[in-house]
């Protein structure tokens, strides 16, 4: 039977939209997700690392399982990297998706720049570097010409390495490099430091990471997140790995980019009030072993930075800081920057009118037991956190003023504090603030105490009576001194108001 017009127009129309769904699908870009897998162990002699060859093989699978397109190499000459790494490029290219390269094996720095080190490698002297290894921006280079919409590099290659003898490489371990727009970058280790290759199967920093990848809806911020806190757990503070971002998005490894979902107020509150229930039981406890297993639970939770706080203080790290190509200390303990005697004499003016509204010394005059003491009055802990404030006000836990994994730009925070005002019309109601904050760049400020090289961070704050804050703050680099501020209120009614702060003059307190 030949078909009616109407049925000729519906048979066309289901045949043209399943084209169009096809093409759509075919398109999406996450459904493109390529991962450049290197694992290097088969070097010459005592160059050879157990690991990093099953760590590639191991890795490779996992993320085929979860719909990666993979390209792997293993125990690759420098010849074969580079081949790898076009391939990459031609598999991305024009697709908007997303591209992750894990390497594992040698690696070093020479002048600020991070090498991957291929095992047919001849190293002499720094010269030989650039032409013997393979530059990780040549991997990035490769992954921005492409087009993606998002970039992911793990770099395992941190590992005590035999070509830094001061000939060829210019420091242990890898440079810090901070993360392009729409990137993820995550060190086995803290820059400047090395990483063990395991006893087992895997790399310690690896095995972590495979194990996590197999939760399959676990975000990537939480994936790492869990692994940096297992590493440093089990090597007792020796290995801290380092991660560094740039992403607005999220990303889920076995469904790709997805857009980041914001609680509402009220579903915020219950969480907050289930783990702040969880936190008030083990808030007291002197062993760090409590405050792992709040993190391994609520990677991603309201408390989750405050936890972290506490495992830097009970379980201190044992990484050793760098300073980078800024001459920036990074991946050192917050309690190696304060000291008793620092000082800066602050002036706040009003943003309208310019007139000065008040003068403080906030100085720091004591340090103990993981506190440290301004003008005897204000708390703050050897993280950086707000505990006790000017006023009297007490937060539980304490405010987070700085990221918790270290100081870096692309780093970042968000966590809530239970707290009762002590004046105006809510005092001793229950009440809690949310802090959120990140660290968007190392600019050069001029102010009246002088020029300084400072971090620029980027916080704003709410309450449960909805007053809301933003401040855009500058800190010396490495007294985190504060140096200019910017702070805009708006109260949920009525009209907004402003004010700036600076630095009339700063002094450094006498190291311990």
């Amino acid at each position: 039977m030949k078909p009616s017009r109407i049925n000729t127009r519906a048979l066309f129309s289901i045949a043209l939209l399943a084209m169009l769904a096809f093409h759509s699908s075919a398109q999406a870009p996450n459904d493109v997700r390529i991962a450049l897998i290197i694992g290097n162990s088969a070097y010459p002699g005592n160059m050879a690392l157990a690991n990093p060859s099953n760590d590639a093989k191991d890795m490779a699978a996992t993320l085929r399982n979860m719909g990666f397109g993979v390209i792997e190499v293993r125990d690759a000459s420098r010849e074969q990297m580079t081949a790898a790494i076009e391939r990459a490029n031609k598999a991305l290219n024009g697709k908007q998706g997303v591209g992750m390269l894990f390497y594992a094996g040698h690696g070093l720095q020479l002048d600020w720049r991070n090498y991957m080190v291929p095992v047919d490698a001849k190293l002499n002297s720094a010269k030989d570097v650039p032409t013997n290894t393979v530059d990780i921006e040549v991997v990035m280079n490769a992954f921005k010409s492409a087009g993606n919409r998002m970039n992911i590099v793990v770099l395992d290659a941190c590992r005590d390495n035999p070509f830094a003898d001061g000939k060829t490489a210019s420091g242990k371990g890898l440079a810090p490099l901070d993360a392009p727009t729409g990137t993820f970058l995550a060190y086995a280790t803290a820059p400047g430091n090395v990483a063990q290759d395991g006893d087992g199967k895997n790399g310690l920093y690896t095995g972590y990471l495979l194990q996590e990848l197999q939760k399959p809806t676990a975000s990537i911020e939480n994936v790492f997140k869990r692994v940096r806190f297992a590493v440093r757990k089990a090597s007792n503070g020796a290995q801290i790995p380092w991660e560094t971002t740039s992403l607005e998005d999220d990303f889920v490894f076995n469904s790709g980019i997805k857009k980041v979902v914001k609680l509402t107020e009220d579903q915020k509150e219950k969480e907050f009030d289930i783990e702040k229930a969880e936190w008030d039981k083990i808030k007291e406890s002197k062993s760090a072993d409590p405050f792992y297993a709040f993190v391994q639970k609520y990677p991603n939770g309201q408390l989750s930075q405050s936890a972290m706080n506490v495992i830097e203080r009970l379980n201190e790290a044992k990484t050793k800081a760098y300073t980078d190509k800024n001459g920036v200390s990074v991946a050192r303990s917050y309690a190696d920057i304060f000291r008793i005697g620092d000082q800066a004499e602050l002036v706040r003016y009003d943003g309208y009118s310019k007139l000065e509204i008040s003068r403080s010394k906030p100085t720091i005059n004591k340090i103990e037991n993981g506190l440290i003491y301004y003008n005897g009055n204000t708390v703050v802990t050897i993280a950086g956190e707000l505990q006790r404030r000017g006023d009297g006000v007490t937060f539980d836990p304490p405010l987070l003023l700085l990221p918790a994994d270290g100081i870096g730009v692309g780093k970042k925070w968000e966590g809530r504090s239970a707290f009762s005002p002590t004046t105006g019309p809510a005092v001793g109601q229950k009440s809690w603030v949310e802090n959120t904050g990140k660290i968007t760049a190392i600019e050069t400020i001029t102010v009246p105490a002088g020029t300084f090289k400072a971090y620029r961070f980027e916080r704003a704050s709410i309450n449960r009576w909805g007053y809301r804050t933003k401040e855009t703050m500058w800190a010396e680099v490495n007294s985190l001194t504060r140096i200019k501020a910017i702070f805009e209120g708006r109260p949920q009614r009525g009209n907004p108001d402003l004010w700036t702060e600076e630095a009339v003059s700063v002094t450094r307190g006498k190291p311990s």
